[in-house]
């Protein structure tokens, strides 16, 4: 697959994984007790842990196609 039509791809379905992460975050914010401590580790950790599964995404979608000689 050509690196733009990833890109392509990654374009049209990001939107979708941030709105099932928002979604997901925002249910296990009721659970957490309302002090503004855990209110900073939860927003820390949550804030960051996008990253992880996006990572080798991003790997994949830059990654070039690989050209078989003759």
């Amino acid at each position: 697959m050509h690196p733009r039509q990833k890109k392509l791809l990654l374009v049209l379905l990001m939107p979708w994984f941030f709105l099932l992460y928002i979604g997901a975050v925002l249910a296990l914010w009721d659970l957490i007790p309302d002090h503004w401590a855990f209110s900073l580790i939860f927003f820390i950790i949550f804030g960051v842990a996008w990253a992880f599964p996006m990572k080798p995404v991003m790997a994949w979608m830059n990654k070039y196609p690989v050209v078989e000689e003759d």
